[in-house]
């Protein structure tokens, strides 16, 4: 068994959901946090059952994940 982090968001029409360190794209939804995370998590099953074990990146795991806030000049 390998532990993933899963990166939930919110947005102002429900949550996505995508975990890191897992080759490929995998993304989940729901309109509340649970939902998000639960679908994630079955779609990372199904994309490891499709993909074998190579799915999983453990050549570089992630040890830990931030989230920080930058800003940007945008010109028009």
């Amino acid at each position: 068994m390998k532990t993933l982090k899963i990166v939930v968001e919110k947005h102002p029409d429900g949550y996505v959901a995508y975990p890191l360190g897992l080759k490929g794209v995998v993304v989940g939804e729901g309109d509340t946090y649970e939902q998000a995370l639960a679908d994630c998590q079955s779609a990372i099953r199904f994309h490891v059952e499709t993909f074998g074990a190579d799915a999983l990146d453990s050549e570089s795991p992630v040890l830990d994940a931030f989230i920080a806030e930058a800003h940007a000049e945008v010109s028009r």
